[in-house]
């Protein structure tokens, strides 16, 4: 049976539309509770460990998580489980060592709304120069990161629906919009949390019944060492492909949509909570979605089936092992990782276009009100830059989602680390820092610079780290900078 074969049925769309219609029920719930931008751009920095830990982790984990990293155990077997090492280490360090020292700062000289605002307060930049190169930075590989994540929701809905490329890109558009338009950083905070419960419900359903209909896990191991038994082996292609993979993490340090999160969080006595509620549906996610990718090799031979492309892994299991209406809750869950991602991004670039921008750069005074409202038509603005850059359907999303990650975490990750723990670090060693590490990734990327053929964020966040502490002794930190680290210190 060629699995590509299988078509979705009444009860999947359903469901599927069911699941969106809960979001815009969501979007629209939260239009009224937004008061003023603070509300719409950190939901008043009020949210509890629960909705900050899930929404830090749907927002992370997009369609990769249930498409291309079960597909890649199905592909090659267990060597492709570092990038879930590298990931889960560098989140537990990012909440453990980073969280608690980014909400203290952030609070420290004034409320912090964006990273760039962090940035320019951190370091008493009065010209506007780190929130200047931050907002391009955001706004630059962001709008490229959502393009992934609409072309990712277009070839679900073009696959449910059976829709035109152009028009199933169009649904996705409007449903990510519509309830980040409306609703902001609740909604998107609410949503990602029903969107992570989701997720790993799916990926915890599914691999308990593959191993009840393959006997367990002895005859499902047995069976993948009879048919591919390179699929236990963990060299993972060699000690460099080792290291880029387990690299993934520093590019937690970096990615402004889960930083934010910190920020926004109620109070820094609930961040052991946070952190332990976030690793561990991290881990329970990741090994259900590698034990997906895996016993998938068993299951394709044992009941003899075929599968042409093994990202496709999920979506057929679903279909198979469940009824459509099940089959309908689970495949809700790509949708919910592709929105959860995406809304959160797009919030962050409308912040830093209006927010950093038009109010901080532009010098531009107005309402709280009118900066709410402006920053809906940010989320439209970005939206549209994305939509249209979508359009490519040749465009590799993993591709681009690498490249991205790898720039936030070169440029933001290295200034992030060196703020909240190198007291001397001044602002032309952020600058230097930021700026050095996203060209040394484009460079990397566009211009055939390599180095052992090795993934672009360690060269990046290298270089960017010499750059930090060369500029930091040349120019010496501001007096007020010095001071807001022992602030912060005081604090701990």
């Amino acid at each position: 049976m060629n699995l590509q074969n299988v078509t979705f049925s009444l009860p999947i769309i359903t469901t599927f539309v069911t699941y969106a219609f809960l979001m815009l029920f969501i979007g629209f719930y939260f239009y009224k509770k937004n008061k003023n931008s603070k509300d719409y751009f950190l939901g008043n920095a009020s949210m509890g460990p629960v909705v900050s830990a899930l929404s830090a982790g749907a927002s992370d984990m997009s369609s990769w998580l249930l498409m291309a990293f079960p597909g890649a155990l199905y592909a090659a077997g267990l060597g492709q489980i570092y990038i879930a090492i590298g990931l889960t280490f560098g989140m537990f360090l990012n909440w453990t060592f980073v969280a608690k020292r980014l909400k203290i700062f952030s609070q420290i000289a004034k409320e912090c709304i964006t990273i760039p605002d962090f940035f320019e307060t951190r370091f008493c930049d009065d010209k506007h120069i780190l929130r200047t190169i931050g907002s391009i930075v955001i706004l630059i590989f962001f709008t490229i990161y959502i393009s992934a994540g609409l072309v990712s929701g277009a070839k679900l809905f073009e696959s449910v629906f059976g829709l035109s490329y152009i028009l199933a890109l169009s649904i996705g558009f409007i449903i990510i919009v519509l309830y980040t338009f409306l609703g902001g950083y609740k909604a998107v905070c609410w949503t990602d949390m029903l969107q992570g419960l989701l997720m790993m419900g799916s990926l915890i359903a599914i691999p308990l019944v593959m191993i009840y209909e393959l006997g367990g896990f002895g005859e499902a191991f047995s069976t993948i060492n009879e048919i591919k038994p390179q699929a236990f082996g963990l060299d993972g292609g060699g000690w460099i492909v080792v290291i880029s993979t387990l690299a993934w993490g520093l590019g937690y340090f970096g990615q402004p949509h889960i930083l934010i999160r910190f920020i926004s969080i109620k109070n820094i006595k609930e961040i052991p909570t946070a952190t332990f509620i976030g690793i561990s549906w991290m881990v329970v996610s990741l090994f259900g979605a590698a034990m997906i990718g895996f016993l998938g090799i068993a299951y394709i031979y044992k009941f003899d089936l075929s599968l042409d492309d093994p990202e496709r892994i999920f979506i057929v299991m679903s279909q198979i092992l469940f009824n459509p209406w099940v089959a309908g809750i689970l495949l809700s869950a790509i949708l919910a990782a592709i929105m959860s991602t995406a809304s959160s991004q797009l919030l962050v670039c409308a912040s830093s276009l209006v927010q950093d921008f038009y109010t901080q750069i532009l010098k531009k005074k107005t309402s709280d009100l009118k900066i709410t409202f402006l920053s809906r038509f940010g989320v439209l603005i970005v939206a549209i830059m994305a939509f249209l850059l979508s359009l490519d359907t040749q465009s590799q999303i993993l591709s681009i989602v690498s490249y991205a990650w790898a720039g936030f975490g070169a440029s933001f990750g290295s200034v992030i680390l060196f703020s909240l723990f190198y007291k001397n670090m001044s602002k032309e060693g952020a600058m230097a820092g930021m700026i050095s590490g996203a060209l040394t990734v484009i460079m990397y990327k566009h211009f055939g610079v390599y180095f052992l053929e090795i993934y672009e964020i360690i060269p990046g966040f290298l270089v960017a780290s010499i750059c930090i502490i060369i500029f930091s002794w040349i120019f010496k930190a501001h007096e007020n900078t010095l001071r807001h680290y022992e602030k912060m210190q005081k604090e701990l």
